[in-house]
């Protein structure tokens, strides 16, 4: 036993639990709190945001941390003490930039921009959530300035989602996937789209929700650790390693807005239930990037919800749970409706083809808004030229254009966008090694059986939490830091044999 690495333990545990119960308040916020309420939550989120920016910053614990650093070169480099020292050292080197009143400032200002944007979107009134946008970028722009010496104004937000990588960075993944999506979906969409009409019947809540959770908790979530409700924008949130809480919503008009997203949002909960449980209280217990996570949501999302191996198993199940509507649909129509390809307007309605250029356009968007480049009176019509250009469709309204993500209005203006397409790669490397390790994957899928390839990622990613820095854990598991090249294959071959391309 060592006094010191206890010591250490309970301050991070306290802080770690008042981070938690922050987040505990943001999901009532963000499922059932009345909008009265707003205001008072704000100030509450903020209180516990500056007590625990001053614990994170308090002098005591840096010195503790540096008392124990000899004792993390001594232990192996992948123990969870050691991890804990060296991972503890850097979030303390990065909490001294920024002062516990701007940290209240920016929680009490999220938290009513959230709401001003919760009931602006429903009414298409982008005037009305403007000011806090406004107040929202100057934050982000604050914040960034804590950190002088980047390369770009956007760095400090990119690293603090996926750590060691910069704008630059982005820009230079973002460049060679571009490149090779674009012929892709040129090829696809040259063609008649796929017919999805069978998606778009008639679909009773109750129905929808009841079939989504027999479907996560078939695929391993354990709702025993976790539960599922209703909020306008699907969401994972963690308390505990035993209470992981996902939210869908629902169309009763397109089935597969909810479906997909219980299975998306199962994903990223899957992965911190599967956190070695040693790691229980300590900032080690979370995943390690925004890009890892959303690897595995997508994963569980489209390299198993989107399957042919998965349907073959669960459109018996689809047919029970909605009499009448698929028996004169076969298993092949239904497969190509829910991989159709074809440009639309919501990011999180859009395939697995485009779904990155809307990614790009919102990373191009909010680099220009940072750089002063973008005027944020202006952002409706740069949403709406993007979309024109890239996609080739136009917005009808603000609703379904720059004010769709909850993103901008919900945090800061940068860095919460380039972790989606950072997944979608990383999904396709990580699973590629999994099919490597266990090759009868696909045809236990089609069986229903989903524990071989839950199992293999919990061994390999789930457990380690945030023990290991990104490109670490990219390189433990794959061997190689990120590549583009098994997600193209996937998409070729896939969406090859689908659209015969």
């Amino acid at each position: 036993m060592n006094p010191q690495l206890d010591e250490l333990k309970t301050r991070l545990r306290d802080i770690a639990a008042l981070h938690n119960a922050a987040a505990l308040l943001n999901w009532d916020q963000l499922t059932g709190m009345p909008p009265g309420g707003a205001e008072a939550r704000g100030f509450q989120q903020a209180v516990l945001a500056r007590i625990a920016t001053e614990k994170s910053v308090d002098p005591a614990l840096g010195k503790l941390i540096d008392d124990l650093l000899p004792l993390a070169e001594s232990l192996p480099a992948d123990s969870d003490d050691a991890c804990l020292i060296r991972g503890a050292k850097r979030d303390f080197d990065k909490s001294q930039n920024v002062p516990p009143e701007f940290v209240a400032r920016a929680f009490e200002q999220i938290a009513r921009s959230y709401q001003a944007w919760a009931e602006a979107r429903p009414n298409n009134d982008y005037a009305k959530v403007l000011p806090e946008l406004e107040r929202n970028l100057e934050l982000s722009r604050e914040y960034s300035a804590f950190f002088p010496g980047s390369d770009h104004i956007a760095d400090p937000l990119i690293d603090d989602a996926d750590s060691g990588m910069k704008a630059a960075d982005i820009q230079r993944v973002f460049a060679a996937l571009r490149a090779e999506l674009v012929p892709i979906v040129k090829a696809i969409t040259s063609q008649p789209p796929a017919d999805d009409a069978c998606l778009k019947q008639h679909f009773p809540t109750e129905a929808q929700l009841a079939f989504g959770k027999k479907v996560a908790a078939a695929i391993g979530y354990d709702f025993n650790r976790g539960r599922m409700d209703l909020s306008p924008h699907p969401f994972t949130t963690r308390f505990s390693i035993g209470d992981v809480r996902i939210t869908t919503r629902v169309r009763e008009d397109d089935l597969g807005d909810s479906l997909f997203s219980i299975i998306h949002e199962a994903g990223h909960a899957m992965y911190e239930q599967g956190i070695s449980t040693t790691l229980e209280g300590l900032p080690l217990a979370s995943g390690t990037s925004a890009g890892v996570h959303e690897s595995q949501s997508r994963t569980w999302e489209n390299l198993v919800g989107r399957s042919l191996p998965f349907w073959q198993h669960f459109y018996p199940d689809l047919k029970a749970a909605f009499p009448g509507l698929f028996d004169a649909v076969p298993l092949e129509t239904f497969y190509r409706a829910i991989n159709k390809v074809e440009p639309s307007l919501v990011r999180t309605d859009s395939d697995e083809v485009t779904y990155n250029l809307h990614v790009m356009i919102r990373f191009d968007l909010e680099l220009a808004m940072l750089e002063g480049k973008l005027a944020l009176r202006d952002l409706p019509e740069a949403w709406n030229e993007r979309y024109r250009s890239d996609l080739g469709i136009t917005p009808p309204d603000d609703r379904n254009g720059c004010m769709q993500d909850v993103h901008w209005f919900g945090g800061f203006v940068g860095g919460a966008f380039q972790g989606y397409t950072l997944g979608n790669i990383l999904s396709a490397q990580f699973m590629e090694k999994a099919l490597q390790a266990h090759p009868e994957i696909p045809d236990e899928m089609a069986t229903g059986k989903f524990s071989t390839l839950h199992g293999w990622l919990t061994n390999n990613l789930y457990t380690h939490g945030r023990k290991f820095l990104p490109n670490e854990l990219v390189q433990r598991v794959t061997g190689s830091d990120i590549q583009i090249a098994p997600y193209i294959r996937y998409l070729k071959n896939k969406y090859g044999a689908i659209y015969s391309l």
